[in-house]
């Protein structure tokens, strides 16, 4: 049960509506800014006092200075210049006055709310970053990127607009009730009949609205999917011609978007009217009743001129009270996206007393080790390895059968699911993890450069090392010379996923990454699986470099990896049914010399046939 489903819970019965809870929660990340919402909350008491001073002075300036006399038949209007005057200053002071307030208000209103979407962004941001690979390998770009970015955004504009407007609205409204009241009782209560029918039909349309935006919101984050996809996919999309296709596919969600869209604007087309004319039907009231009571003598000119400009004052607020009550419907919907990761916990959690080794040395030992992603489908059964200082453990097998989940067990990418996994004797999951993921340096299948410079990608697990330590780790990984061929040399700025260099360099300088992290456990995923032989050998190259001294893993399927290795495990279906060496396995027969026959005797004869060794192809011109 995550945070937000156990604040929903009811309580002796009570059922508490999502929304409330949601918003509530929303505005505790606007609590830190007390301070700032305090001022908020004067500046608004502020101006809707010098608002409802404003229809005050009029009256008094119309009862007071202007009066009416016959005489012999006509009717005579005297005038009081002084008190004119006097009245049109305290007007214009008034104005100022509320001008000023009103200032305050939408400037605390706009800092708190951008405050408040900073926080939540970076709340956002800080959990994915804690969340383990289980979490990730379910979750869609498009959709976390759409929650960070436009559910945030609609929760500041509820803070701003929302939550400071309707606060405004509700001060003025009430306001402006007790001062009708206590001037004519039965034109306020008929006046305000109408004011709570608006209200009605906005609480209405607020209940319609919010499946319909939860809706839009759910469409643009299915849209920033489909397109976050067709961008990285780019290359995929235009080797096989599926650009149509895939207009198709975005044409679609957008158009889904576009219908949604569309339906909430009906219902605000269809509102927004039936609000004006509840407003004017309240002037039409007022002017049809209040005129009466002036013939009558009830009434002054004075106060129905000031029960006018309460209602014009009253206007604005009313009239957009529709659109800041549609703006909790939508705030809740984004904040119930937005919850859903905040709430998200990581399997994989720091020990509070966990300690690291003082001189880790990179013995790396599985105990009857058994994982899987879900309960119906183990991945791993009872592994049990040794891997001690310095040696180089080569994992082999089919697609699928557990090779990679074996070495993401070692940095704590995924905890075990039975069994334990050691570091020097010490269970993992008794490190620190920023400490163990330290020891651990991974050079994966596919690259992942940052879009930065070449010095910032080497430099990324160590930020604070010297220019001088970063051209050794790149020395080392026999890519020196290529970067110092560039233009820009180290300073040359690496494409999105480093697409400007080919799939040896990216290597290499992943290579050189690691090195400069100097960490005691190396893990080479597949990483020579798919480059030519000249290449091959520049990366074995830098391999033996990075090596030397530290415990590696690797997973490969080249023939050169498994001759060098301490001990080849061969995996299948999650366990381990051979274990030696390249010789000894050969021997053996079983599954390892049916993975030599069918992929590695090809690689020993095309060395043959050749007639010269991989070195003199490198050196002939191979820099991959």
């Amino acid at each position: 049960m995550t945070a937000l489903t156990a604040d929903v819970q009811p309580r002796r019965g009570l059922r508490v509506p999502v929304s409330i809870v949601v918003i509530g929660r929303v505005l505790r990340f606007a609590l830190p800014y007390w301070k700032g919402l305090s001022v908020t909350a004067i500046a608004i008491l502020a101006t809707a006092a010098f608002a409802i001073a404003t229809p005050w002075l009029l009256r008094w300036a119309i009862d007071t200075a202007i009066s009416t006399e016959i005489v012999d038949g006509d009717t005579v209007i005297a005038i009081t210049g002084w008190l004119v005057a006097v009245a049109g200053l305290a007007l214009v002071g008034a104005a100022v006055l509320r001008g000023t307030s009103m200032f305050v208000q939408r400037y605390l209103a706009e800092w708190v709310g951008q405050t408040v979407a900073y926080d939540l962004r970076n709340a956002i941001y800080q959990r994915l970053q804690t969340l383990s690979f289980r979490y990730h390998d379910g979750a869609e770009t498009g959709q976390i990127m759409v929650r960070a970015t436009q559910d945030v955004e609609v929760v500041r504009m509820f803070i701003n607009f929302g939550g400071v407007q309707l606060s405004f609205t509700v001060v003025m409204g009430v306001g402006t009730l007790v001062i009708m009241l206590l001037i004519n009782w039965p034109l306020a209560l008929m006046v305000w009949g109408i004011m709570i029918l608006i209200a009605a039909r906005s609480a209405f349309v607020a209940r319609r609205l919010r499946p319909i935006w939860n809706d839009v919101q759910e469409s643009q984050a299915q849209l920033g999917t489909v397109l976050q996809e067709a961008l990285s996919g780019i290359r995929v999309v235009k080797a096989f011609g599926r650009a149509e296709f895939e207009g198709q596919k975005f044409g679609k969600a957008a158009g889904w978007l576009q219908q949604r869209s569309y339906d909430a604007s009906m219902v605000q087309a269809v509102n927004m009217p039936l609000m004006t004319m509840l407003g004017a039907a309240a002037i039409v009231l007022t002017i049809w009743y209040g005129g009466r009571e002036v013939v009558n003598g009830n009434f002054t000119v004075g106060e129905l001129t000031m029960f006018l400009m309460f209602l014009t004052i009253l206007q604005m607020p009313i009239r957009g009270l529709g659109w800041m009550v549609m703006m909790v419907p939508r705030a809740a919907t984004a904040g119930v996206r937005i919850f859903e990761i905040l709430d998200q916990e990581s399997e994989v959690r720091d020990n509070p007393d966990a300690v690291a080794p003082s001189e880790p040395q990179g013995h790396i030992k599985f105990n009857h080790v058994s994982f899987s992603y879900d309960p119906r489908s183990p991945v791993l059964r009872d592994i049990e390895l040794e891997a001690k200082p310095g040696e180089l453990i080569a994992l082999l097998g089919l697609t699928g059968s557990g090779k990679s989940t074996v070495v993401n067990l070692i940095p704590r990418f995924y905890d075990v699911s039975a069994g334990s996994v050691r570091f020097d004797d010490q269970d993992v999951r008794d490190w620190p993890l920023e400490d163990l993921r330290r020891q651990v340096a991974i050079v994966q299948q596919e690259v992942f450069l940052f879009a930065a410079t070449l010095k910032e990608n080497i430099a990324y697990g160590r930020p604070d090392a010297t220019d001088e330590e970063i051209e050794a780790a790149a020395k080392l990984a026999r890519i020196h010379h290529f970067i110092n061929r560039l233009p820009e040399q180290y300073d040359t700025w690496v494409g999105e996923r480093g697409a400007n260099f080919s799939g040896g360099q990216k290597q290499r300088i992943a290579i050189a990454r690691a090195l400069l992290m100097d960490p005691r456990v190396l893990i080479f995923d597949d990483s020579t699986s798919s480059v030519d032989a000249a290449t091959e050998f520049e990366i074995q190259q830098a391999m033996a470099a990075l090596m030397r001294g530290r415990t590696t893993f690797v997973i490969a399927h080249r023939l050169r990896s498994l001759r060098d290795a301490d001990q080849i495990l061969v995996l299948d279906q999650g366990e381990i049914v051979q274990r030696g060496k390249h010789d000894e396995l050969l021997a053996q027969g079983g599954l390892y010399r049916e993975i030599y026959e069918l992929e590695l005797r090809d690689q020993e004869s095309a060395k043959a046939q050749a007639g010269e060794p991989v070195e003199a192809v490198a050196a002939a011109g191979g820099s991959g």
